[in-house]
């Protein structure tokens, strides 16, 4: 089984926007997909209950757990402030871990030292999980988005993704849907943005 880990200690980053549509993308390639949620406010599990049974299905991990399901990919909805012993026990559990940004001063301070303290995880070094960042709610004609745009450019990372502020994340989310659930003239502009990030998936860790 892969295993990701959507990570960033600053809350309202992205991480479960990332989360769900990743899961669904997997989903809608015929893999079998766990989504395991790590955060208190269980957004992520929330979502899962309100998704259409006609959708490719994605279980929660405690469906997981019976063992009547098997899984291809296991995506993780982390908490903020994940640090520490549950960051440790995070990274073993994973192939990749993928931070979503934000536009702004603060969760780009806050992303930079989180960047920091993965990098002398014993894990990372060893080149045993692969990395990557998105930036977040992106507007190209705001200096918030140039700004995390110049600063993304800095990091000896891949850039998997500028993601846009969109109605098209929170019309699908609050329906338990995904981009990769909706007619394509609905979401085409979005599926765009995510096509470097989909090739990075496809690889072998």
């Amino acid at each position: 089984m892969q295993a990701i880990l959507i990570a960033n200690p600053k809350g309202g980053s992205g991480k479960t926007t990332l989360s769900t549509n990743i899961a669904g993308y997997l989903a809608a390639q015929g893999q079998h997909v766990t989504l395991l949620d790590l955060d208190r406010q269980q957004s992520s599990m929330q979502w899962l209950k309100n998704r259409p049974g006609n959708l490719p299905r994605i279980v929660s991990q405690a469906e997981q757990k019976t063992g009547a399901v098997r899984s291809d990919w296991l995506v993780i909805d982390s908490p903020a402030g994940l640090h520490g012993k549950n960051l440790e026990h995070a990274l073993r559990l994973v192939d990749r871990v993928i931070v979503p940004i934000a536009p702004s001063v603060f969760d780009i301070q806050a992303s930079h030292e989180f960047l920091r303290v993965l990098g002398r995880e014993k894990i990372i070094r060893k080149g045993k999980v692969s990395i990557g960042v998105v930036g977040m709610r992106m507007d190209p004609r705001t200096r918030a988005a140039l700004t995390l745009e110049q600063f993304l450019a800095t990091l000896d990372l891949p850039v998997l993704a500028y993601l846009r502020e969109a109605q098209t994340y929170v019309s699908a989310a609050f329906e338990g849907k995904t981009l990769f659930d909706m007619p394509p003239h609905l979401a085409g502009r979005e599926l765009e943005q995510w096509a470097y990030l989909l090739r990075w998936l496809e690889e072998q860790p």
